[in-house]
């Protein structure tokens, strides 16, 4: 394992992969999703967490109704623990043979009539809530190395549209803050790709502001009409740093009348109106997620 990645970084990224996979090579991100979570370092605390669970007893007690495709659900324990620990005893199950997770993913979260389809749910609806979870469970077992636990970092990534304007005047007010910030088309390539290039950075940050700003229209199908979105990569950009850093080290500034995706529970977003309002606001944030810099210059 390289020693120059921490382990929870490779996790998120197998999932990355899981996400992005096709019907071809799922498998392959799944089956090191599964060695990442039998590393050496996790042993105690998976122990404890799975220790008296029986996932084949839980899935046989499932109550399959066997009608309308998708209308099967499972029935979680109470314990928040037990169902971490089931979770990842159906993660090890799924990567000691991948197809598993296609027959569960029909059967309980059902997207459509592709394979892959399911398998990209219960990645989005089940294996990324675990991670972030179970994260927390391990950083506060008690029991975590040194390379378990992300340094902090005062590195703040901007992630960004094509509003060069709002980049401009966000960035200068971070630097004004002495805080460091990370714009990636600023970044050197080294011959790597867009996304090996943008992990490496996001690797380095201690927290993402997100830029929403009105670069795009789209609707769905059935709308009378169009709205003005951010671009495609700025709410993948979002999703990533919200699993990678948590949400109380990602802000949202939202500026015009931008729409808001439905599934971004628990992300603070802040308007950025033309009177600054927007500043102050930020530095709250900032302080919160107890990033090291000086407030008092946001007046000079």
């Amino acid at each position: 394992m390289p020693n120059d990645l921490d382990i929870f970084t490779q996790i998120n990224n197998a999932v990355l992969d899981l996400q992005g996979s096709s019907l071809q090579s799922y498998d392959r991100p799944l089956k090191m999703l599964g060695r990442l979570l039998q590393h050496p370092d996790l042993e105690h605390a998976n122990k404890t967490l799975t220790e008296g669970l029986d996932l084949e007893a839980f899935l046989a007690k499932q109550d399959n109704e066997g009608g309308m495709v998708g209308s099967d659900s499972l029935d979680w324990p109470d314990s928040a623990d037990e169902a971490l620990g089931l979770t990842l005893l159906l993660i090890w199950k799924f990567a000691a043979n991948p197809v598993d997770i296609t027959h569960f993913g029909h059967t309980y979260f059902y997207s459509g009539s592709k394979i892959i389809a399911s398998v990209h749910a219960v990645t989005k609806q089940m294996i990324i809530p675990f991670v972030r979870d179970y994260k927390t469970y391990v950083r506060n077992f008690g029991n975590s190395k040194p390379r378990l636990i992300m340094p902090t970092s005062n590195k703040v990534f901007i992630v960004h549209g094509h509003d060069d304007g709002a980049l401009q005047s966000l960035a200068r007010f971070l630097e004004k803050l002495k805080l460091e910030v990370i714009i990636l088309k600023e970044q050197p390539n080294q011959g790597r790709t867009i996304i090996e290039k943008f992990e490496a950075s996001a690797d380095e940050v201690g927290y993402a502001v997100v830029l929403l700003t009105p670069d795009d229209v789209g609707s769905t199908a059935v709308a009378s009409g169009q709205s003005q979105r951010a671009r495609q990569n700025v709410i993948f950009e979002l999703g990533y740093f919200a699993g990678k850093l948590a949400r109380g080290r990602v802000c949202l500034l939202r500026k015009g009348d931008v729409e808001i995706p439905s599934d971004l529970f628990g992300v603070v977003y802040t308007e950025m109106d033309a009177a600054d309002g927007w500043k102050a606001a930020l530095v709250k944030e900032l302080k919160a997620a107890k990033l090291d810099f000086d407030a008092n210059r946001m007046w000079e």
